[in-house]
């Protein structure tokens, strides 16, 4: 069954005109800045007050193992229940966690143990979140706008990374860390107005009574049962595998270690500087998203995903052997526009392909492969850099990302031998949109 709206325009940024999806577009970039707000004052203040890059790695672990430990079980809970209720609880938990950072902020009581139960909590709420939303974009949008949807979510919540870093460095430097992060926890509204106002639920093309009968397991085996649905797609797995490699080898690890990176490119002025590098991803990824958007032959594939991704790995590697501040600026540009180019392509692809009845499972799994496996990043980057220093453990984990990746560049090329299994053929086009 499809779930795509009749008469629904085409084109480049057409999925706009559809008012929810415009609307919910709107309430996510805001979550997404104030997600980053949140880092940027957090993060600062923790490395000014134990200045550790091992808890920095711990920021990057805490954050996304629940993601790697959950991520088909909330997946699975976005197969059965009405999106809009997970959300709220996702964003009730994320407010909490501002607000919980602004009272250890103020009393000048923050310890160790606070920030891991912060940053812990924080990844809860983001497990809970994500599923939902993609399998909510979906919902509004239907399979012939999804490509786009996808695209434009990433791309406008790429504004959201751009002007997080930007307040959240004013209000650090105007109002201080306790007050800026306290009034960062109004942000987060607009996607609980969103969720008590629209009647998208996730599910609205669907039977009711065949989602409130849809079997729950939320048992070890099904990981396992969603691993092996997922299987029967070569181009599910294969952009499994490439979201897998990219989060446990490089991820995002070297934007908790960015306050050192700022302090080591000039002394004076860091906060500024600080602010300005993680920017820089952001208007990349802006760029990128555009350029993807207007450029029908960008339309996506398992083999543009992954040398997307191995043109990346180029990238990190230039940021972390930049001599100077204006090539850190200039290599993360670049590696922003890489990195929405071949994370919205996979996740087009596993979106489209997955089963209706399984796609938040499929999703979840998705995102434990993404986000949860940059864990092993945390230790790739942040503990290892612990030891040789972060420049040298980014750029050698970037290094090894592109090994791993050139047989898989091999393997998306090859044609499976038939279709007897019931593979997916993977071509250099794009896929057929089934649902």
């Amino acid at each position: 069954m499809t779930n795509t709206p009749s008469g629904a325009p085409r084109g480049a940024f057409a999925v706009f005109a559809n008012g929810p999806f415009r609307w919910f577009t709107i309430a996510g970039t805001l979550w997404m800045m104030a997600d980053n707000i949140e880092h940027v004052i957090s993060y600062w203040v923790v490395f000014e007050e134990f200045d550790s890059p091992v808890l920095g790695g711990y920021a990057v672990i805490s954050h996304w193992a629940p993601f790697l430990l959950g991520g088909v079980y909330f997946g699975a809970l976005a197969d059965r229940f009405d999106g809009r209720k997970l959300f709220l609880i996702a964003m009730a938990m994320f407010m909490a966690v501002s607000l919980g950072w602004a009272y250890v902020f103020w009393t000048d009581t923050l310890a160790v143990w606070h920030a891991i139960a912060l940053l812990t909590l924080h990844g809860l709420a983001g497990v809970i979140y994500t599923p939902a939303s993609q399998v909510m974009i979906h919902d509004i949008v239907g399979d012939a706008q999804l490509n786009s949807a996808v695209r434009l979510t990433a791309t406008t919540r790429a504004l959201g990374l751009m002007f997080g870093p930007a307040i959240g460095g004013g209000l650090l430097i105007s109002v201080g860390p306790a007050a800026g992060i306290a009034l960062n926890a109004a942000i987060y509204i607009p996607m609980v107005w969103w969720s008590l106002r629209m009647p998208y639920t996730g599910h609205s093309h669907e039977d009711p009574e065949v989602v409130r009968n849809r079997p729950l397991n939320l048992g070890f085996g099904t990981m396992f049962d969603t691993i092996r649905e997922a299987s029967k797609s070569r181009t599910i797995a294969s952009m499994l595998i490439l979201a897998g490699l990219t989060s446990f080898l490089v991820g995002n690890a070297h934007q908790a270690q960015m306050p050192e990176f700022a302090k080591e490119f000039l002394s004076g002025d860091s906060g500024v500087l600080y602010s300005a590098l993680l920017t820089a991803g952001a208007v990349g990824g802006i760029f990128g998203g555009v350029v993807l958007e207007l450029l029908p032959s960008m339309s996506p594939t398992p083999k543009k995903a992954t040398a997307f991704a191995v043109a990346w790995s180029l990238s990190i590697i230039a940021f972390a052997a930049a001599p100077d501040y204006w090539v850190a600026l200039v290599a993360l540009f670049v590696s922003g526009a890489l990195l929405i180019a071949f994370n919205s392509m996979a996740q087009s692809l596993v979106q489209i392909e997955a089963p209706v009845a399984h796609r938040g499972r499929i999703i979840g799994l998705y995102n434990m492969s993404l986000n949860g496996l940059r864990i092993g990043s945390g230790v790739t980057v942040g503990f290892l850099g612990a030891v040789i220093g972060i420049h040298w453990s980014l750029g050698l984990s970037a290094a090894a990302l592109i090994v791993a990746c050139l047989p898989l560049l091999l393997y998306v090329q090859r044609k499976p031998a038939g279709a007897a299994t019931g593979a997916v053929t993977v071509r250099d086009e794009e896929p057929e949109q089934v649902g």
